[in-house]
């Protein structure tokens, strides 16, 4: 068979030590082990369990044996993958690795690249489907003290029917996400925002999301989004390491109602979060001022975003053009100059509110921002939608502000 573009299937590994370890077949294991002992990459990048499960520690693997070590979700996994690719392996100037990926991480990787941070020919991205990762901490405690369940017991995480459900050896539990997010639970607030749910900007989309029928739970439905991805999945299917069937038409209706329904979520959401906002982007940040007199100027938030990387932050540049040698800048000057250098690309990842130690909620503020941005533009991060075009080239709307 000849895999393409645009391909869908329902695929699960025919390694029985992988199909058991992995969810849902085991395919994404199966698939980066194939790439490290092919030589196709050097290395592979993904997330695997720390000292617990509500612990998600990157990691760089180049043992095939090794891999294992990643298989299966961490949903508690808050990291964003293309900071530990751009910071500690160079962009891969010098190697080929290929990295399992959230929607959100494929997003920030894809705006490195076309920034010229990430080498795109050496990076393959594995996507998974995301319903929305839970901050470790909170998740533990709501565990504690709505599900009545011991953390430690918690063997699997999952978001199904509208339900936020916990399982443990003695079976499942689940509360409606909505009922627990408006009281200030569930999933991280930039997850309840996303509008990508299904990773289209990787080589390949997985995830369980349409699989029914006699496979359901032991498969992943697939999709194929580049060339690159077609011939990978293709190597793999042709190396007998996994088995493929066509999907269910049914599975790939249910499939998109999942996704829909998830996007839906999303819009209600950001109709909240941006209701009473300006429509002038100048005037969000008066709107966010008590909010940003907070700012103790840590510079956690700049340190946590994938796409601020400037070798030499010019907020610390001496002179009075800036800011004068051994001074902080005010806080509104530090946001609106940060806002300059990455808002068009910002892709609501939620790193810098999660490292914020004053709490502010410098994820919504940028989100509200980024889709006025997109108001205008119509421009999507993470997306190259053929050959990129540099921001600066998008002509504005007549009620640009």
């Amino acid at each position: 068979m000849a895999v393409k573009n645009s391909d869908m299937y329902y695929a699960y590994s025919n390694n029985e030590g992988i199909k058991e370890k992995g969810e849902y077949g085991g395919v994404v294991t199966t698939i980066m082990k194939h790439l490290l002992e092919s030589n196709v990459v050097d290395g592979i990048v993904a997330v695997k369990e720390g000292f617990d499960l509500y612990d998600a520690v990157p990691c760089l693997i180049t043992d095939p044996e090794e891999v294992i070590k990643t298989a299966g979700s961490i949903h508690c996994g808050t990291v964003n993958l293309a900071s530990f690719i751009y910071k500690y392996l160079d962009g891969c100037r010098d190697m080929k690795i290929a990295v399992t990926c959230k929607p959100c991480d494929a997003m920030s990787i894809r705006e490195l690249m076309k920034k010229g941070k990430i080498i795109e020919d050496n990076v393959i991205m594995i996507g998974v489907n995301c319903g929305g990762t839970l901050p470790p901490v909170p998740t533990m405690q709501m565990i504690r003290d709505v599900y009545e369940l011991d953390p430690s017991d918690v063997i699997k995480e999952e978001i199904a029917k509208g339900k936020l459900i916990m399982e443990t050896a003695e079976g499942e539990k689940g509360f409606g996400i909505e009922d627990l997010e408006e009281d200030g639970m569930g999933r991280r607030e930039n997850c309840q925002r996303c509008d990508l749910k299904i990773p289209s900007n990787a080589d390949l989309a997985l995830g369980n999301w349409g699989v029914i029928g006699p496979l359901a739970g032991k498969a992943t439905f697939v999709e194929v989004f580049s060339d690159k991805g077609a011939d990978i999945l293709n190597d793999v299917i042709e190396a007998d390491l996994i088995a493929v069937e066509e999907p269910l038409e049914k599975g790939i209706a249910i499939r998109d109602k999942i996704n829909n329904f998830m996007l839906s979520a999303s819009a209600k959401k950001k109709e909240a979060d941006y209701a009473g906002t300006s429509g002038d982007i100048i005037e969000v940040f008066k709107e966010y001022e008590d909010e940003f007199s907070k700012c103790m100027k840590c510079y956690g938030c700049r340190e946590a975003c994938p796409l601020c990387f400037c070798d030499d932050c010019c907020l610390e540049a001496e002179g009075p053009e800036w800011v004068p040698g051994g001074y902080t800048p005010a806080a509104p000057f530090f946001h609106l100059t940060r806002m300059v250098h990455m808002v068009d690309s910002c892709t609501n990842c939620g790193q810098c509110t999660e490292v914020c130690p004053c709490e502010i909620p410098v994820a919504k503020v940028w989100s509200t921002v980024n889709n006025k941005i997109r108001d205008v533009y119509g421009y999507l991060p993470g997306f190259d939608n053929g050959e990129p075009i540099p921001f600066t080239e998008h002509k504005p709307k007549d009620n640009w502000k």
